[in-house]
């Protein structure tokens, strides 16, 4: 009997140890899949943040420029001109349908004529403005065709070219008009958002 007792003890404590065993494995389990679904879910992150739209630079120098004009400064906005002709030739063409690419050219050509305005006419706001207006429906077009990767706002001024009015864009809702400058810094209303 007493081999029977020490038996069965022996007996519960294997398959206690061996239950334990399963529930530990179990749970390292889920742990490691738990641990492997984070990874996934930081390296997508990451990846969404390191790879931004092929034109987040374009638009980033249109800000400078757009930012400079508000502020009457022409030789700033020359400098934001200069810097969006750069990160245009750098974009990455990967990827861009027979048509896109045809989109992509026509828009290359004008937004280079019109950057190359402004970056000459440092003595000339009114022609540096001028080329602006030009330039906002071709980065209009950008971000239409090509997506902005961000909101960005198209903003309506009525009052410009004798009350033919002009539009730029700006990656928030803040008025602030590269048009007229500190003359009529608040003249515009959002007329769309884009995404």
């Amino acid at each position: 009997m007493k081999h029977l007792f020490t038996g069965l003890i022996a007996a519960s404590v294997l398959i206690l140890s061996a239950c334990n065993n399963n529930a530990d494995k179990t749970k390292d389990n889920a742990e490691t899949q738990h641990d492997m679904e984070n990874r996934k879910d930081m390296e997508m992150d990451h990846n969404q943040t390191a790879t931004p739209t092929k034109f987040g630079e374009v638009f980033a120098h249109y800000q400078h420029l757009t930012f400079a004009l508000s502020n009457d400064d022409p030789q700033e906005a020359a400098s934001g001109a200069k810097a969006i002709g750069e990160a245009l030739a750098k974009v990455d063409k990967t990827g861009f349908t027979p048509e896109q690419q045809e989109t992509f050219a026509d828009l290359e050509a004008d937004i280079k004529e019109h950057t190359e305005h402004i970056a000459a006419n440092t003595k000339n706001m009114a022609h540096q403005r001028e080329h602006l207006e030009m330039l906002s429906h071709d980065i209009y077009d950008i971000a239409k065709t090509f997506g902005a990767g961000k909101t960005m706002y198209k903003i309506f001024c009525p009052m410009y070219n004798d009350n033919k009015g002009a539009f730029w864009l700006n990656d928030s809702k803040e008025v602030k008009n590269p048009y007229f400058g500190s003359e009529m810094l608040t003249c515009g209303e959002i007329q769309e958002e884009i995404k």
